[in-house]
């Protein structure tokens, strides 16, 4: 579909610099932009491009003054908050490109399952006995969807993916293709002979509404009870949610993140990449944990944290900087030994 300046600018309260009525139908960094082609301005470290870009719109901050010529194929559409617009038309595309209704064949939908209107299932999908599905949810192709399994309006399951029995899924969540949600928590006791012994995995998942699951990951159902990721939470791919973990509203972490078993986690914290949380502790809101740290104890108090074990980031900061001096510290302490040893002889 094509669009004007004119109109993009009505959908986003922006102010047009150039010809409103030049067309896109196409999206593209600003480095890459080409004839067609919308664009996006926010970071002042790529202005240099907006002075070349091949876009004919860009999207840019009020603020924002050229220090030289722009190129003449190119319109400005100002706005309050050009990154926030550009998602804002980024998530209308995507919804012009979701899947019509539809049911594809082959696929299985068993006779007690509750579909709701205007669903769009793929083929090989497979809908078990008592499911219930929402209204204007996607299932794309090879997705499994277990017995008593609930989805909400507007979600999308991935193809691949695999929600198991009577876990739960909210209103508008996204759940990427290679997703478990609902295999058993890693439990096991031994006995007097030292084998391990399966505890039984009887509880569920649930998430809530808005949350989106990265490819890959795999979240564990509970022992019993559920293991929870509240509303607003978003995880990226290949990482391990354990049995009876709960997640804090509005909480993101990046891949490769793994929380052990029975950890709380606080609303509105940030994980970074491959960092690991032990279990059976808490997480205080608004805490900050560095790509690559271990979390092995309680943090009651939002802080960023650092290392392995975790601690404040300034503190790791600092022990860091005397690591790295340890070679010239050893040095110092091998000369000084020496020198003690010679006065000692004399």
């Amino acid at each position: 579909m094509e669009f004007s300046a004119e109109q993009i600018a009505g959908l986003l309260n922006g102010e047009i610099v150039g010809n409103p009525n030049v067309t896109v139908a196409d999206l593209a960094k600003i480095e890459e932009g080409r004839e067609g082609a919308l664009s996006f301005l926010s970071n002042p470290k790529y202005e240099e491009y907006i002075y070349s870009t091949g876009s004919s719109i860009c999207i840019v901050n009020k603020s924002f003054e050229p220090s030289r010529p722009l190129p003449v194929t190119l319109t400005l559409v100002k706005v309050d908050d050009a990154y926030a617009c550009f998602a804002k038309l980024l998530d209308m595309y995507g919804q012009m490109s979701k899947k019509q209704p539809k049911i594809e064949q082959p696929s299985y939908i068993a006779e007690s399952a509750q579909i709701g209107s205007d669903i769009y299932l793929g083929a090989f999908a497979y809908i078990g006995e008592k499911a219930k599905i929402g209204n204007n949810v996607v299932i794309y192709p090879n997705a499994y969807i277990g017995e008593n399994v609930v989805i909400g309006d507007n979600s999308i399951i991935h193809p691949g993916a695999a929600i198991y029995n009577d876990c739960k899924v909210g209103k508008n969540c996204i759940i990427h293709a290679g997703v478990i949600i609902g295999a058993d928590g890693f439990g096991f006791a031994p006995d007097e002979n030292g084998e391990y012994q399966k505890v039984p995995q009887i509880g569920n998942v649930i998430l809530e509404d808005n949350v989106e699951v990265g490819s890959n990951t795999t979240i564990d159902r509970a022992t019993m009870g559920s293991t929870f990721i509240r509303k607003g939470v978003k995880i990226d791919n290949l990482c391990q949610i354990a049995h009876n973990v709960e997640i804090g509203r509005n909480t993101a972490m990046a891949a490769q993140v793994g929380i052990a078993g029975s950890a709380k986690i606080g609303e509105n914290v940030m994980i970074g990449g491959q960092a690991g949380i032990s279990g059976h502790l808490h997480i205080a809101d608004g805490t900050k944990i560095v790509a690559q740290s271990g979390i092995p104890s309680s943090v009651k108090k939002a802080d960023t944290l650092m290392g392995s074990p975790g601690i404040p980031i300034d503190d790791f900061k600092k022990s860091y900087f005397g690591f790295r001096r340890l070679p010239f510290i050893l040095n110092k302490i091998q000369e000084l030994d020496k020198k003690i040893k010679e006065l000692t002889k004399e």
